[in-house]
């Protein structure tokens, strides 16, 4: 009985020392080392903290940016990249590759965002673009007088 004891806890210890092995194994292509030694402690002194700017302020690199044109006349978002409408229907926003044949499209503004759902931003927007009173001057736009 001593001796199958033994024998089960020798090949459960050749278990765990080849798991323990494995984790801690890196690759380099011709064979493999071993290293059971923990990484360097962190530097000491101040701690940095990472913030993410404010919502209302450029990201500078630091989140994806989404290029839409914003078409007032028509209350359409259109990605550039993704080559797709987004538009009010009935019951509220739709995203497709295809526009209906009702909605009519003119001037637009371009509008960098941090989002993949520009209406996100819409009544600002649309306060700021406002329908039927935009027009196309020397590539700025501005309000009719």
């Amino acid at each position: 009985m001593k001796k199958r004891i033994m024998i089960n806890l020798t090949v459960f210890s050749f278990y765990i020392i080849l798991i323990l092995a494995l984790n801690a194994c890196t690759g380099t292509g011709t064979g493999f080392n071993l290293s059971f030694t923990k990484g360097s402690p962190p530097p000491k002194g101040k701690k940095v903290k990472k913030h993410a700017p404010p919502d209302h302020a450029k990201a500078y690199g630091r989140r994806a940016k989404y290029d839409y044109r914003y078409y007032p006349d028509a209350q359409v978002y259109f990605d550039i990249h993704r080559k797709v409408y987004f538009y009010l229907d009935g019951r509220g926003w739709k995203m497709s590759v295809n526009l209906p044949h009702k909605i009519k499209l003119a001037g637009h503004v371009t509008i960098e965002m941090d989002t993949d759902k520009p209406h996100k931003d819409f009544k600002r927007h649309k306060a700021k673009y406002p329908p039927g009173k935009m027009k196309k001057k020397k590539n700025k736009w501005s309000s009719k007088r």
